[in-house]
């Protein structure tokens, strides 16, 4: 099921991440590995419709959090004219 929101988009070099999990551990997981590797506003936490949890964080592309994180994103990048996957639009 796709969903998609309708909102303003971030500024220039920022990008909105959503992150829904069954418990709030979780999501907090997740959302300390992409401040590792990149700087970042605080994340807002909320309930979810079905009990899990949805936490929101807004994140710098522009900025990588530190020399580690610089070498990890320079060696992730995806190769040119790979395509989406079957579950983007």
């Amino acid at each position: 099921m796709k969903y998609i929101e309708t909102q303003t988009l971030p500024s220039l070099g920022q990008a909105e991440v959503r992150i829904i999990a069954h418990t709030p551990e979780a999501a907090r997981a997740v959302a300390e590995v992409l401040r590792g590797c990149f700087a970042g506003a605080e994340q807002r936490s909320y309930p979810g419709l079905h009990g899990d949890t949805r936490l929101h964080l807004t994140v710098d592309t522009a900025t990588p959090a530190g020399p580690a994180a610089r070498s990890w994103l320079a060696a992730s990048r995806t190769p040119v004219g790979t395509g989406t996957h079957s579950d983007e639009i």
